[in-house]
């Protein structure tokens, strides 16, 4: 999503918020110092609907009035593209079609396991089946994320993991670690769907399944970058079925079994 123009003039920063920002610590620029052209934001559906969504807005209105708008993400919830009318005047929308958002070369599959319990064995079982160059796996929580890796490592799996609760310096190094391919299997988060690329992840294991849709593409999308192929597998509880098929209808894809070759396709 485009916009040629910005809204009209900005009112410059007062002397009174000049000095409480220098308080707080803000960096304080004058106006007449800015020579931005062009604003982009990535991921535009996560930055518009957490807690950035407010420091976008304050950036935004100290931006020179020619700026250029930029809005890039894979998806992008309707009450998302409604909020945009705020910032953005006449924008020149690119909107592609639901059913071209499931990516080109990733298989997916599904796993169905009756009870949550059995997750953790059918996930033993496919570490111990597979050959894999790296892999990502999804959980909800970051208590999930830590119960997971600590029960993989009781088994004597080799794992790391990255959720929001660690420290910045110890997560970029987990990332560092992960991208040289010291570690082959990271645990993790939603944190890690979006924006990310590690070229060697050839699989995606979704031990819960997403609480939205939008969560689904970005997740399976870590897998099989830079035209290598890729493999998503999903683990389904009985109860899980309804989403399976609620993602199937929504992006017009077909989640199969996963078969017995599925070694083959990574």
């Amino acid at each position: 999503m485009v916009e040629g123009a910005g809204t009209g003039g900005r009112s410059p920063v007062s002397r009174y918020e000049a000095e409480e920002r220098e308080r707080d610590g803000w960096p304080v620029i004058s106006i007449g110092a800015l020579r931005i052209k062009m604003l982009v934001l990535d991921e535009a559906d996560e930055m518009l609907n957490r807690g950035f969504k407010e420091q976008v807005y304050d950036i935004y209105r100290y931006l020179p009035p020619s700026t250029q708008v930029v809005l890039v993400s894979a998806t992008m919830p309707h009450e998302v593209l409604e909020m945009t009318h705020k910032f953005m005047n006449n924008p020149f929308r690119v909107l592609v079609k639901r059913d071209e958002l499931t990516l080109e070369g990733i298989k997916q599959f599904f796993v169905a396991v009756e009870r949550e319990q059995w997750k953790f064995d059918t996930l033993c079982d496919l570490y111990d089946t597979l050959t894999i160059t790296q892999a990502v796996i999804f959980c909800n929580t970051k208590q999930k994320v830590d119960w997971l890796t600590q029960k993989m490592r009781d088994a004597n799996f080799t794992v790391a993991s990255i959720h929001g609760d660690m420290p910045q310096k110890e997560r970029d190094a987990i990332m560092q670690q992960f991208r040289s391919g010291t570690s082959r299997v990271l645990i993790s988060t939603d944190l890690w769907g979006r924006g990310l690329d590690v070229q060697q992840v050839s699989l995606v294991i979704c031990y819960d399944l997403p609480n939205n849709r939008e969560l689904y593409i970005h997740r399976i999308g870590r897998s099989g970058r830079f035209g290598r192929k890729g493999v998503a597998i999903n683990f389904v509880k009985n109860d899980d079925i309804r989403i399976l098929r609620d993602i199937e209808q929504f992006y017009s894809t077909q989640i199969d079994e996963m078969p017995m070759n599925v070694a083959d396709l990574i």
